[in-house]
């Protein structure tokens, strides 16, 4: 009985992950990510005007020119280290509770019943890959003009 309930938890955790690989080949997780937890402040555009950005004492980054502003590179490590929580940005408020929360730290799905915990590294990789897709979008859209 065991065995069996393994194997049905192991094969709700395969379709579980399979439905989640439709999902992500039909949508851009980076925008989704972007518009989600970052848009408020630096707008659908990147370009430091959302709706929250005329009430704020410091106008938000222009986040398509960071590339420009950085001699034609982009500031990989910087970047991401501002998304992951790594380097602090006063705009975004302290690390511990930024601005838009602590998303990418805790706010990701438990392991589908059934699945060892700690199987595939499955929280952490989720919370990388949607750090990824939310870098991979920043950098596409850089304007070089």
């Amino acid at each position: 009985m065991k065995n069996l309930m393994m194997t049905i938890g192991i094969a709700v955790w395969l379709s579980y992950m399979a439905a989640g690989c439709v999902r992500l080949a039909n949508t851009d997780v980076g925008k989704e990510e972007f518009e989600s937890k970052c848009a408020t402040c630096h707008g659908t555009s990147a370009k430091g005007d959302g709706p929250q950005s005329l009430s704020l004492p410091t106008k938000p980054a222009d986040l398509t020119i960071l590339a420009k502003k950085n001699g034609g590179v982009f500031p990989t490590r910087r970047v991401y280290e501002i998304i992951d929580g790594r380097q602090e940005v006063a705009a975004h408020g302290p690390r511990t509770m930024p601005v838009w929360g602590r998303f990418f730290q805790v706010d990701v799905p438990d392991v589908p019943q059934g699945v060892p915990a700690g199987t595939f590294g499955y929280r952490e990789t989720t919370v990388q890959d949607k750090i990824q897709a939310l870098f991979d979008y920043l950098v596409r859209l850089q304007d070089m003009k």
